[in-house]
């Protein structure tokens, strides 16, 4: 076969490529064994057609490329998929990861097969200047510019955390708060005591506008209580509202204000679960680079 090598070079390493950024970490997504056999055979088919590709044109088989938009077709049902699988699970979610997430979470899913794509294409191009090694290097170089491409920013970036502690205010002390934001109002006494002795509060500030209006983002805020408390876990359970983690917002500064009591409370731990939690791509907001946001800035 003309092409044999260079097409089976390309799927071997296209099909790498996705199980190198397959990957289950404390999110527990996708589930392993299941979730791993739907997403690497998806890998695999796309690493076929990115090796199918250049020698279809180089044989003038347009006909052939013309399969590729079976690809995108198919890809697009894997965010449809992965939408509905977790909007599924999200009521057994004590503190839920929220629809903007979910929705950040399918979108990487879908776009992770057309990075399996994309380096098989690359192979078969760097196999046709420079034998198997060009092969081989193109591959390797693609993968690791496609992969930092779609690293995604987290509050780390955009925010300073810092964890603080919880202030109660009122006349009995009812009104847990942090700094001007009152955040919950306790009537059960036990509760209140409970709060006092194990709750933590978190501040995050914007580190400019931009930032400011990403986290400003009901989404966004949601998705930092969801992955606070998939690492650290959280004192809860279904009907006991009194110990739900909440987040608020300071309208005159843009601060994020959390309070939550952690399964465990280590404050150097939380603030990394917060500062570690990614940047929803739905949640992202630029209006800096707008006159309009720019001038009101001033």
């Amino acid at each position: 076969m003309k092409y044999g090598v260079m097409i089976i070079v390309s799927i071997i390493l296209g099909t790498l490529s996705r199980f190198w950024m397959l990957k289950i970490d404390y999110r527990q997504y996708p589930g392993y064994p299941h979730g791993y056999a739907v997403h690497l055979t998806l890998g695999f088919i796309a690493a076929v057609l990115g090796a199918l590709f250049l020698p279809a044109l180089l044989e003038e088989n347009y006909i052939a490329v013309t399969f590729l938009t079976l690809a995108v077709q198919q890809f697009s049902s894997i965010r449809d998929m992965e939408r509905e699988f977790l909007n599924k699970i999200e009521k057994t979610e004590l503190v839920p990861r929220g629809t903007a997430y979910i929705e950040g979470i399918a979108k990487v899913f879908e776009a992770r097969n057309y990075l399996a794509l994309l380096v098989s294409i690359a192979v078969t191009i760097g196999f046709q200047l420079l034998e198997w090694y060009g092969g081989l290097i193109f591959g390797i170089i693609a993968a690791l510019v496609l992969q930092k491409a779609m690293t995604e920013k987290n509050i780390k970036d955009i925010g300073d955390v810092k964890v603080v502690e919880l202030e109660f205010k009122g006349e009995n002390e009812e009104n847990i708060a942090i700094g001007d934001v009152v955040i919950m109002n306790v009537g059960v006494q036990e509760s209140l005591d409970y709060w006092k002795e194990n709750g933590l509060g978190i501040v995050i500030d914007p580190k400019d506008d931009n930032a400011r209006a990403t986290l400003a983002n009901t989404g966004q805020r949601q998705a930092i209580l969801h992955d606070v408390a998939a690492q650290l876990g959280v004192r809860l359970d279904v009907g006991v509202q009194d110990y739900t983690p909440l987040a608020r917002l300071n309208l005159d500064t843009g601060r994020v204000v959390i309070i939550i009591i952690p399964i465990e409370p280590d404050e150097k731990w939380v603030k990394k679960a917060v500062e570690n939690t990614p940047v929803l791509e739905g949640s992202k907001r630029r209006p800096l680079a707008s006159k309009a946001g720019r001038a009101a800035a001033d």
